[in-house]
């Protein structure tokens, strides 16, 4: 079997395969042996029909398949290995010419990692972010602490005012016509929460407990639902209850109750040290996606459009897994979102292709700074694995499964690598 390597444009590789007639004749005859019981030919015992009759009987190409089962895959991963070539697609098998007293020739087509450069990955320049904690800080943390804290109370004597709590009965029209998802029965709806669309909430400031109201407003051109995106809308509004937020006062004693503290200075203290090593543990996260980002910028690739499918489909399976535990098929989420599934997989293809782009980026700076993953390396990051999931049967064996081992490598150089990145960004 010879094989001619044909490197084209975008990664693309075509392999042709050429069996001689000798070896395609020797193939035909070890496929009819392999075959031999399942022919039937009347007058002839089963198993010992000769291949003349049963191609006489059954065509010419009747062992063509199992001859190409039986070398082709083979032949491909051979070849593969030999030309040290990394496939990134599902191989295209083209026969070219097969018959009696002929070569077989074929070809097999796919698309290999593309060729990466990275015009620098050191000393890029990102934003900083500050960490600095101000007194506004304090004061929003203190406040959503007196809102969770906060006695919910019935009121009957007054209209309802923004920040209340209401229940109302509610049904949407558009062109007079009911819509799917607009109907509701004792919704409790905060005013001013900005849940509803925008002026919604606005026209049922000063409804009275049990008035009916009719309230006009329009979708948004970018909503979720493609049938109301943009469209003009009447809903019929009934008020049932109202209810209000009695916030307590911040003193001592409020600190006393929501907190380990005697007073309320003490508190804020402690407020101020927790938005700090927040605030700094974001400034991290952000070094490092910013940093991440020029690095996708320095990076030049044409990716084969193969990989950017094969990495759509990895994301929508993680989502679909994602919707699962929420017991939401993929189905059910596109047709809430008033989209298709086609649809939406291209808008993940940006995404995809940027993700794509920043690992071939951190293979390309892991060879040039020549990064490896210690035994030690992957042994902490196993037993991390092990306390996550649990000391079980099935986590038993992540320190001797090769397949486990392979991945949490390819983590570990990842990890490494981007530090790199990240630790030699300058944050300005």
């Amino acid at each position: 079997m010879s094989v001619k390597v044909e490197k084209q444009e975008n990664s693309k590789v075509v392999l042709e395969f050429t069996m001689s007639k000798e070896d395609f004749e020797k193939a035909l005859d070890k496929a009819f042996t392999k075959n031999a019981k399942y022919f039937k030919v009347p007058g002839f015992r089963n198993g010992k029909v000769p291949r003349s009759i049963v191609e006489k009987t059954y065509g010419e190409g009747v062992l063509y398949e199992t001859v190409i089962e039986d070398n082709v895959d083979e032949a491909y991963a051979k070849a593969i290995e030999e030309h040290k070539l990394e496939v990134v697609s599902k191989p295209e098998l083209d026969v070219k010419q097969i018959g009696k007293g002929k070569e077989f020739i074929y070809t097999v087509t796919f698309y290999v990692k593309p060729e990466v450069n990275v015009k620098a990955y050191k000393g890029l320049e990102v934003e900083k972010f500050s960490t600095r904690v101000t007194k506004k800080d304090v004061e929003k943390e203190l406040e959503n602490a007196r809102d969770k804290n906060a006695r919910i109370v019935s009121v009957d004597d007054r209209d309802l005012a923004k920040d209340d709590i209401s229940t109302i009965d509610f049904e949407g029209f558009v062109d007079g016509v009911a819509f799917d998802g607009g109907k509701a029965e004792n919704f409790e709806l905060t005013i001013g929460s900005g849940q509803f669309i925008p002026g919604f909430e606005d026209q049922l400031v000063g409804m009275k407990i049990g008035e009916e109201k009719e309230i006009n407003v329009k979708f948004p051109e970018d909503y979720h639902a493609e049938n109301l995106a943009g469209k003009d809308a009447m809903f019929k509004v009934k008020l049932i209850s109202i209810k209000s937020k009695i916030l307590p006062e911040l003193d001592d004693e409020f600190a006393k109750d929501v907190s380990e503290f005697e007073t309320l200075e003490e508190y804020k203290k402690d407020l101020e040290k927790k938005i700090k090593s927040d605030k700094e543990a974001e400034a991290k996260r952000n070094k490092e996606s910013k940093a991440l980002e020029k690095l996708v910028e320095n990076t030049e690739v044409t990716i084969p459009e193969a990989m950017i499918d094969s990495e759509v489909e990895k994301m929508i399976e993680q989502f679909s897994a994602n919707l699962s535990y929420q017991g939401i098929t993929m189905e059910q989420y596109c047709q809430y979102m008033g989209s298709t599934l086609e649809e939406f997989k291209t808008n993940l293809r940006p995404n995809a292709k940027r993700d794509v782009t920043l690992k071939l980026a951190l293979e390309f700076i892991a060879k040039v700074e020549g990064i490896k993953a210690e035994e030690k390396d992957i042994d902490e990051k196993i037993e991390e694995l092990v306390k996550q999931y649990g000391n079980t049967e099935d986590t038993s064996n992540f320190k001797t499964n090769p397949n486990i081992r392979h991945y949490i490598t390819e983590q570990v150089i990842q990890e490494k690598t981007m530090a790199v990145v990240v630790d030699n960004a300058i944050e300005k």
